[in-house]
């Protein structure tokens, strides 16, 4: 997601510690200390504005929710989501996705989301797609056994090459929806991108996929 940078966005950051964790590294393994509970932990890597991570812990009240996201002045945005939902089962990480081992002991994450990655067209950026296979032995390392990664995207080519990426690690799909929105799917939240793209009439594709 490509936000035009938002004056202050850093030192609004800064001051909201009880929401955005700063020393990320220093909560590793101890991530129910810092919700105070023992509650599953389920992560979005690349949050956007904060619309699907607030949802969702406003919707399940017994599950904590991260969101991390590497730019700044959208992080800030997601704050903006946070401190208005007052949910008091999310926080937010400004890391980089290709490092959340950094921050997650093995297995310390029961799930992960992630929703209208950039799509990295180009064949010599296939590296940095999420779904790529170094990222996935990212996540694989942070999930438990059999841990399941849930995948949202308008873009149908970076949803081709996901699941041809999740089949060839060997993860197993559970469900694909090649029209999210035209299923009876009843759990979905969706993110600012989702609702603008859904508003245009566009095609929402979804998948959950097991290590």
């Amino acid at each position: 997601m490509r936000v035009r940078k938002r004056k202050g966005a850093e030192d609004y950051l800064e001051n909201h510690p009880q929401y955005v964790i700063l020393n990320p590294e220093d909560a590793k393994g101890k991530w129910h200390l810092v919700f105070g509970n023992d509650n599953p932990i389920h992560i979005e890597v690349g949050s956007g504005k904060g619309a699907f991570i607030t949802g969702m812990a406003l919707q399940n009240p017994n599950i904590n929710y991260i969101g991390i996201d590497i730019q700044v002045s959208v992080l800030s945005y997601a704050l903006d989501k946070v401190i208005e939902s007052q949910a008091p089962n999310v926080r937010l990480l400004r890391v980089d996705g290709s490092s959340l081992t950094n921050y997650f002991e093995d297995g310390e994450v029961a799930l992960m989301y992630l929703n209208f990655s950039d799509p990295w067209p180009k064949t010599r950026h296939e590296k940095r797609r999420l779904t790529y296979k170094t990222f996935l032995e990212t996540y694989q390392q942070i999930l438990p056994e059999h841990g399941e990664i849930h995948f949202k995207t308008d873009n149908r080519g970076l949803f081709e090459y996901s699941l041809a990426s999740f089949s060839q690690y060997g993860m197993t799909l559970k469900q694909v929806w090649l029209d999210l929105h035209a299923s009876n799917y009843e759990s979905n939240v969706m993110t600012e991108y989702e609702q603008k793209f859904s508003e245009k009439g566009q095609v929402i594709y979804r998948v959950e996929a097991q290590f």
